[in-house]
């Protein structure tokens, strides 16, 4: 099964399609909100709740994306992911009331939670370590494209065609990745092992929580001690978890992958260093229509530059990383992530056109070497038998911390709203902030060791021949 995956050159391909299609919708509904709300005759205001239903669906049921695949199969589970997806973003256009938009949302949530966690599983089993890194540099880059074309797509698509369409454009996508999964995807099955239904039920739940606590410092939706009340808990119901995992012979989430140095490393870097990289597609198109009066429409294209730096960055990484190896990397790119943010601070509404997409575009580049070089190392030295569980655990992990980037930013300007001064003093003072605190994250990639990830990056060409001479 592995030999034949391996020359499946349309895998990548279709797990590049599961990410470009969950980041997109992640971000182009939030521009068209205001003209579903019309469409739908309610206040724009309570239109969050067919937000929140997706975020919220996804949470629950990324930690049961593994025990389905190892228990159905990769390609059945897929499949079956995409279908909901596309199925749930067909009713979500056809939807006439906010009830039906938010049945067919989690319908949405159900495929969305499924479809790049099972995607990126097949991946990790079909590929052996050292072919992983450009499998997934390729595959991560519209994880990076689709939130920063998300806002600019939406408003194109309203102010020129109808809020329909931004789910429409999933159709013919899912329709492809269907007929492609069909062909390509491999079927990978792991021994019959019972279904942790307590501990789904403490770990999900307790990742609804945090997604909710987050959700509500960000948008201020309640009172901060509320807020906080409900991160507590999910904090309290993860702990709870954790001791579940501890007795249960087969956890949903099995515990022992978190003494694979190289993986908790890479779990808890990701949540350090995209407080700063995830403040940035929320902060900057803010600051260019509150601070700067810049219109929507090219608010959402100054974000461009972004997206072709990370694309244009994908074909440097694995070279970067043979030069530097994946520690000084990783220091590197992330302290001068935080000093990019911070530059923002110097941007005013008289600046150049030139001087504003510049620093967006070398930041683009950063993110996706950054991007690449933490989700690979995270992978790095995870076996097939716990491929599954840490496969889960950084989805879920991506998911949360992009969330949680968004929440402390949006915390960090409203703490700055509070002293008199301008606006656009306000953005400044909270890029700088932001900017720092990525500086500080790169600490927590200073625990791995000059070695690590060596393997990821040997010369793909002497390991090709070896593989030939075995055969």
């Amino acid at each position: 099964m592995i030999k034949s995956a391996r020359s499946m050159s349309g895998l990548p391909w279709i797990a590049a399609m599961a990410f470009f299609m969950q980041a997109l919708d992640a971000t182009i509904l939030n521009t068209a909100l205001p003209a579903i709300a019309v469409s739908l005759d309610r206040s724009p205001l309570a239109m969050q709740s067919a937000i929140i239903s997706y975020t919220l669906t996804v949470a629950m049921l990324i930690p049961v994306s593994g025990w389905l695949a190892d228990r159905f199969g990769t390609r059945k589970i897929f499949i079956i992911a995409v279908t909901l997806f596309t199925l749930g973003s067909l009713l979500c256009a056809l939807s006439g009331t906010l009830g039906l938009l938010v049945a067919s949302r989690i319908i949405q949530g159900v495929g969305g939670a499924m479809m790049m966690p099972v995607a990126r599983l097949a991946l990790l089993r079909a590929y052996p370590r050292s072919e992983l890194l450009p499998v997934l540099n390729f595959v991560t880059m519209p994880g990076l494209v689709g939130p920063i074309l998300g806002p600019l797509l939406g408003g194109v698509m309203v102010t020129y065609l109808t809020w329909h369409w931004i789910f429409l454009i999933n159709i013919p996508i899912g329709i492809l990745g269907i007929i492609y999964a069909r062909k390509y995807m491999p079927d990978f099955t792991t021994p019959k092992r019972r279904f942790d239904l307590a501990g789904f039920l403490m770990f999900g739940i307790s990742l609804v929580m945090i997604s909710v606590g987050i959700e509500l410092f960000g948008e201020r939706i309640v009172s901060g001690w509320l807020a906080s009340a409900v991160l507590a808990g999910g904090v309290v119901l993860l702990l709870l978890y954790i001791q579940h995992a501890r007795r249960h012979p087969f956890p949903l989430i099995g515990l022992p992958i978190f003494r694979t140095r190289t993986f908790s490393v890479g779990i808890i870097g990701n949540i350090a260093s995209r407080l700063g990289t995830g403040c940035v597609p929320f902060l900057m198109p803010l600051m260019l229509q509150v601070g700067f009066g810049y219109s929507a429409i090219i608010a959402g294209c100054m974000m461009a530059p972004t997206a072709v730096g990370s694309i244009l960055a994908k074909s440097t990484v694995t070279q970067v990383l043979r030069w530097f190896g994946y520690r000084k990397t990783l220091v590197g790119i992330t302290i001068f992530i935080g000093v990019m943010i911070m530059s923002f601070a110097l941007q005013s509404p008289g600046a150049s056109i030139a001087l504003m997409v510049a620093p967006l575009f070398i930041l683009g580049m950063a993110m996706s070497t950054q991007f690449t070089a933490m989700n690979t190392i995270t992978l790095a030295d995870v076996t097939d038998e716990n491929a599954s569980s840490g496969n889960s655990v950084l989805a879920v992990t991506q998911q949360l911390s992009i969330s949680f980037g968004v929440a402390v930013s949006a915390a960090v300007l409203r703490f700055y709203e509070s002293f008199e001064s301008t606006t656009v003093d306000h953005f400044h003072a909270t890029f700088l902030t932001m900017g720092v605190l990525s500086v500080f994250s790169a600490a927590v990639f200073m625990l791995l060791k000059p070695g690590d990830g060596r393997h990821l990056v040997a010369n793909r060409d002497k390991s090709s021949t070896k593989r030939a001479k075995k055969r």
